[in-house]
């Protein structure tokens, strides 16, 4: 098999030790294959040698732990690890700038670091999330300038990170790999490679900007269609309907090979992938005489939802006869998504910030954010506890429905805030059943649609 050798398992190198290339080491490793990660920022890799794990993923801290226990992951900040590699995935972060263009200055970076110690016969796998045309027009001839030719002497294929977070061990282990070669013999390396790695499914393409393109597209989907979900509370919200009863027989029809689909509405969208990858899209087609309006919207609803979220708040404390102005207001979960601590692009940023604008007193916490993380983000130190935010709150909003946050004790509540209290429901989705308790409680309820 040309670029993989055919005596013994290949070793592999993961440069860009972040979220997504920790989740691929880790499984990895797992599964017996010698593990190289490299990263740039030695803090991280300092992190991860002395047992901490940042992310917050299910497995992935005891995962990385038995594997630098028992010597099947190393860890380094030298380029230079990967050059025993027979196999290089590069997972670095591509975020977007002012203009909506993808940034590819740290991947540029990476690859020509890569390409003097590039050796014959080793087979790079591209993970990052790039635009289409990427990996053959910008990631190639940065890796030819070390001497070695493409598809001759080294392989070259696009496979893209298609992770859903909280979930990514296991989904990296049952998700179709996606694969686009710069040539025939990257594309067998490649499919060999996942196949032998992970006994996956495989889904090959004869160019690398389909696959770059398939990942885009994902993303591009799932924020449009939130979007949809998010429009539709908003009209459920002002006719005083329940939106999830709405989503629910909407989603019982049959439609081609499924059911209608529609996702969840929410406070916003973040992450760096949903907030980002339409934009991605649509600056390449726009590049091409292309322009992408649908991504241009869902972005500007999504965008929308603190705002919206901030008004709900506003509206639900008046119609208590409460001033936001001299109001507490505990924001309960920090987080972009449910049962993570991750803070990037989080939606609840804008929320805290607009409530801080109109004069509230607002107290935030967490249970899976480090304090640090939380300052960095929201500019102020989180309650000590949950108990210790909510007292005397007159607002209560639950911005990211976190198990901790989620099962809350409402009789308890009623007696910790100051009432009548407004309870705003941005991500848990209480269900009837505990809707019906409150009235009695002195708490009112408004959700994102409900």
């Amino acid at each position: 098999m040309k670029f993989l050798p055919s005596d013994r398992p290949p070793k592999v190198a993961i440069v860009g030790f972040g979220y997504v290339g920790s989740c691929v080491a880790a499984t990895l490793a797992e599964r017996g294959i010698r593990v190289f990660g490299v990263d740039n920022n030695p803090t991280l890799i300092e992190e991860m040698m002395a047992g901490y794990c940042r992310f917050n993923e299910p497995r992935l801290a005891g995962a990385l732990e038995s594997a630098l226990a028992a010597g099947i992951l190393t860890l380094s900040t030298d380029y230079e690890t990967a050059a025993p590699a027979d196999v290089i995935i590069i997972a670095v972060g591509t975020p977007i700038d002012a203009r909506k263009m993808v940034v590819t200055e740290h991947l540029e970076t990476v690859c020509s670091s890569l390409a003097p110690v590039l050796r014959a016969g080793q087979l790079v796998i591209l993970k990052s999330t790039v635009a289409p045309g990427t990996t053959s027009e910008l990631v190639r001839p940065l890796f030819e300038k070390g001497g070695l030719i493409g598809g001759r002497d080294f392989g070259l294929a696009f496979c893209p990170e298609r992770l859903a977070e909280g979930a990514a061990l296991a989904e990296f282990r049952s998700l179709p790999i996606v694969i686009g070669g710069c040539d025939e013999d990257s594309a067998e390396a490649a499919r060999k490679f996942w196949v032998d790695a992970l006994d996956a499914e495989v889904l090959m393409f004869a160019r690398p900007e389909v696959a770059e393109l398939v990942k885009l597209a994902d993303n591009w989907w799932i924020d449009v269609n939130i979007a949809l979900a998010n429009e539709l509370a908003q009209l459920c919200g002002r006719l005083g309907v329940d939106v999830l009863d709405v989503i629910s027989g909407a989603n019982s029809l049959p439609k081609g090979d499924g059911h209608v689909n529609i996702l969840l509405p929410s406070v916003g969208v973040g992450g760096s992938c949903l907030t980002k990858d339409p934009w991605i899209l649509w600056s390449a087609a726009r590049a091409r005489g292309v322009r992408l309006r649908l991504a241009e919207t869902g972005r500007d609803v999504n965008d929308g939802m603190p705002g919206y979220t901030y008004r709900l708040i506003r509206n639900g404390l008046a119609d208590l006869g409460k001033d936001l102005a001299h109001a507490k207001v505990a924001v309960l979960g920090l987080a972009f998504k449910n049962n993570t601590n991750d803070l990037r692009n989080t939606p609840v940023a804008p929320v805290v910030e607009a409530l801080r604008t109109a004069g509230a007193r607002v107290e935030i916490y967490d249970p899976l954010v480090a304090d640090g993380m939380a300052e960095a983000v929201f500019g102020q130190t989180q309650a000590a506890s949950l108990a210790d935010a909510v007292a005397e709150a007159d607002c209560v909003a639950v911005l990211a429905g976190h198990d901790q946050i989620r099962d809350l004790d409402f009789p308890g509540l009623a007696q910790q805030v100051r009432l009548p209290c407004l309870l705003v429901d941005g991500r848990a989705y209480y269900p009837p059943r505990t809707l019906a308790q409150l009235g009695a409680l002195g708490i009112a309820y408004r959700g994102i649609g409900r």
